[in-house]
């Protein structure tokens, strides 16, 4: 342990100097808001793919579907189609519209991009994107830190305090300096990490119980339940499951720190060679998440908190370089999740609220600044959340999720594919899938019933029709 722990950190500092430079490089290239919150929509193909599908992931998918995985099994592969559908709503039908609406209209941030589509003089629609970026954005973050504190503490036992901040200061080093062009790199990079990680670590875990057919009967034995379509639950149970998983594809239009990379994209050609390269990565990274779930109960029955199996089945499995650099780079996925999200969130306040609503004339060096000294608040607020409360990362991350899917998703296919969508149906149609949200699942509905987000993007969807039926 002594030995894994020293090459860990070699390894983990070697990572933390790559990352830093990515950022100060960018840095170098970063001379405008639309540099630091876009990247001068220079963006290529294999950039725009892997780090935009990486920020949506990181520790839900290299920590949260491993441990659904465990412990729904075999019921849990729903949760690959439902992702892949959210890929392709996004790649075919968002992607490359999104890119070329947002330059014709000159929108660096998706608030941005839904007041001047509407030309909201009032400011209504971009005050109520922020607020529902910041709220779900906070939450979000906090989540991921408390991802890095399991990691550090399945792996060493470091107390979550240090963990957590020291990955809190890495983090909101390179963001500040390179902004969406360095975190889209160090995405990029952890993308490739995580995938490969995966990838490799499931297949030893199925090769160390004699193979797939040996692996499935150990598993048998263990746990008949697990190999069960169903999960052992009653039909009812498992539909609701079922659908609900398939729903978190729902979520995919509407994440600000997704959608933005598309905008970032530097043309045509980057989006359709990119649509291949992301569905190619969740296609590799979901199903070696769920068969290490399924395979984790033979060789880890009894775990008390799943969510450790991905660090676990590294440690004991691999040779100890390579554990250092899959265990990096379940820090790194987190980590680099965290800065598009920071990011976002900072965008909010610093462009969207700042720079917009409070018509602060600034020269681009101090509208820059101001970026990032909003990265620094936002990021240090969001480490004394995590530090607060441990939380099971896999649902509290699918409520920021559904909170931001719904609030922004449909409106979003709306203003791409139909003209008629008014001012008035965009307000409705927001605060719908936010409240909504909200209200199903404080009341139980999302345990009892169904995932929230289906719920409520349906209702949004619905609300954005009827009140543009109304007021067109």
């Amino acid at each position: 342990m002594t030995e894994l722990s020293g090459t860990i950190a070699v390894v983990f500092i070697i990572y933390v100097l790559i990352m830093l430079g990515i950022g100060w490089a960018a840095s170098r290239k970063t001379h405008s808001p639309l540099d630091f919150f876009l990247a001068d929509r220079s963006l290529k193909a294999w950039v725009t793919a892997i780090s935009s599908t990486a920020s949506s992931e990181s520790a839900w998918a290299v920590l949260g579907t491993v441990g659904l995985a465990y412990k729904e099994g075999l019921s849990a592969i729903w949760f690959l189609p439902g992702c892949l559908m959210g890929y392709l709503i996004n790649w075919i039908f968002i992607a490359e519209k999104l890119r070329k609406r947002s330059e014709e209209i000159h929108a660096v941030t998706l608030p941005d991009y839904i007041e001047n589509y509407f030309n909201d003089e009032k400011h209504v629609l971009r005050l109520i994107s922020v607020v529902i970026i910041f709220s779900c954005m906070m939450a979000y973050v906090a989540a991921q830190f408390t991802a890095i504190g399991k990691t550090f503490d399945a792996i060493f036992g470091v107390p979550q305090v240090w963990s957590i901040s020291i990955g809190g200061v890495i983090v909101l080093g390179y963001t500040m300096m390179g902004g969406v062009r360095a975190v889209a790199w160090t995405d990029f990079i952890q993308g490739l990490i995580m995938v490969l990680g995966l990838i490799l670590v499931s297949l030893i875990a199925v090769e160390s119980l004699g193979g797939f057919s040996l692996m499935l009967e150990e598993v048998e034995k263990i746990s008949p339940a697990t190999l069960e379509w169903t999960g052992g639950k009653s039909t009812s149970a498992f539909l609701g499951s079922m659908v609900g998983l398939l729903g978190i594809g729902l979520g995919y239009p509407g994440q600000p720190h997704v959608v933005t990379r598309y905008m970032a994209a530097k043309n045509t050609q980057a989006i359709r060679n990119g649509t291949w390269i992301a569905l190619g990565w969740g296609l590799l990274i979901y199903s070696s998440a769920i068969l290490l779930g399924i395979t984790g109960q033979a060789l880890f029955p009894g775990l008390e908190d799943p969510e450790h199996l991905f660090p676990k089945a590294a440690e004991q499995l691999l040779p100890t370089i390579l554990t250092a650099i899959v265990l990096t780079g379940v820090l790194s996925a987190i980590m680099s999740t965290v800065s598009a999200q920071i990011l976002v969130a900072a965008s909010a306040v610093a462009h969207d609220i700042y720079s917009k609503m409070l018509r602060q004339s600034l020269s681009h060096e101090k509208i820059i600044f101001v970026s990032r000294i909003t990265v620094l608040f936002l990021g240090l607020g969001a480490i004394l959340i995590a530090l607060g409360e441990t939380r099971v990362i896999f649902w509290f991350v699918l409520f920021a999720w559904s909170g931001l899917g719904a609030s922004f998703g449909p409106l979003i296919l709306f203003t791409l594919y139909r003209k008629e969508t008014t001012r008035q149906a965009a307000v409705a149609g927001m605060l719908t899938g936010f409240v909504t949200t909200l209200v199903w699942k404080i009341t139980g509905l999302s345990d009892s019933v169904i995932y929230e987000l289906v719920p409520a993007f349906i209702l949004s969807s619905l609300v954005i029709y009827l009140v543009s039926q109304k007021t067109k």
